[in-house]
């Protein structure tokens, strides 16, 4: 006998997790609230502002005055004259990047794997020689850069779009998967007229439902509230976020396809989410990382998404020339849907 799938069957399930989503409230706050708030909250904290005054302890004693006189000078330096004990416990605790010890010649000291260590140090030893006497024979000019595209909040912006995609992906498809699951309710499902992969697919249209409300949102707010630039079409940029949702989606079917409840799929979802937001450059750089694991990061859908989507927005960049990363998103997509078609239980 031939099963009947009744008419307009992943339409009705479309509906219906639509009408779920916002019976919510908390999933409508971590779709949407949450990354607002942390934009905000990230963007007021790494706004364009000029660089903190770095700190430089001078040990008291003989010449100690005409350090502190030609250290000074400048205004990327913030001086203090301290006892022996003092400088020392202020540069273990962070408040002075650097102690200059009065001698001939000075004794520099500074932590050298921390940044503002070394930079202390550099700016401080060229005060100290043109206080001596040094004349520079080049000059060279400085220009600073502030121009959007340039500055953390830019950078920042299409890595907080890339994590929010993730998550949302994830949790709002594996977990709510797995919870259904364990309420038995999927077991009352199978019961209908209804195929696996209609279910499955009303979860994926549903979440590029979304995606066309989120991505403006965040988008929107930061190129209004910070200036943050978005020099690429805006096909190009929908293009690569929806297939970054696409692949997320498809591992968060694929992460609930077996787990049993809502503790082991917790537990897959944060095993897959958090090497990528660590890896993947969402707060900092991936090129941070040694070279050794450049290719691994390379092959993470997060670090294509995030790569695609500063490339546009930032670089100006084609869908062309972003190719390689929609094609990763693509084959995750595709690759994750299928195997949790195939894996997938309703018990």
């Amino acid at each position: 006998m031939t099963e009947r799938h009744p008419p307009g069957a992943l339409r009705q399930l479309v509906l219906a997790r639509i009408r779920l989503f916002y019976r919510e409230p908390s999933t409508v706050f971590w779709s949407f609230v949450f990354p607002l708030a942390l934009t905000v909250a990230l963007g007021i904290a790494f706004r364009s502002r000029p660089p903190e005054a770095l700190g430089v302890g001078v040990v008291e004693g003989p010449g100690a005055g005409g350090v502190a006189a030609a250290l000074v000078a400048d205004r990327e330096l913030r001086v203090e004259r301290l006892g022996e004990a003092a400088a020392g416990a202020a540069l273990r605790t962070g408040r002075v990047a650097l102690v200059v010890q009065p001698g001939t010649p000075p004794l520099l000291r500074f932590d050298p794997t921390r940044p503002e260590g070394r930079l202390a140090r550099a700016v401080a030893a060229d005060l100290l020689e043109r206080a001596a006497g040094r004349r520079d024979v080049v000059g060279p000019v400085p220009a600073p850069v502030t121009e959007p595209g340039s500055r953390y909040v830019d950078f920042l912006l299409p890595g907080l779009v890339g994590m929010n995609v993730m998550s949302t992906g994830m949790w709002g498809l594996g977990y709510v998967i797995v919870e259904t699951r364990q309420k038995r309710l999927l077991k009352r499902m199978a019961a209908t007229p209804m195929r696996r992969g209609h279910f499955l697919l009303s979860f994926a249209a549903v979440r590029a439902l979304f995606l066309a409300i989120e991505l403006p949102t965040l988008i929107g707010f930061g190129v209004l509230a910070f200036g943050v630039p978005l020099r690429g079409s805006l096909v190009a940029l929908a293009v690569v976020a929806a297939l970054g949702a696409a692949a997320f989606a498809g591992l968060g079917l694929l992460v609930a396809s077996r787990a049993r409840n809502t503790q082991t799929v917790s537990g897959l979802i944060n095993a897959v989410m958090m090497p990528m937001m660590l890896l993947s450059g969402v707060f900092f750089s991936s090129a941070n990382f040694p070279a050794a694991l450049q290719p691994a990061i390379r092959g993470l859908p997060l670090t294509a998404l995030n790569d695609g989507l500063r490339a546009v927005m930032i670089e100006g960049a084609t869908l062309l020339q972003v190719a390689p990363q929609c094609l990763l998103l693509a084959a995750v997509a595709a690759g994750s849907f299928a195997l949790a078609l195939r894996i997938f239980r309703w018990s």
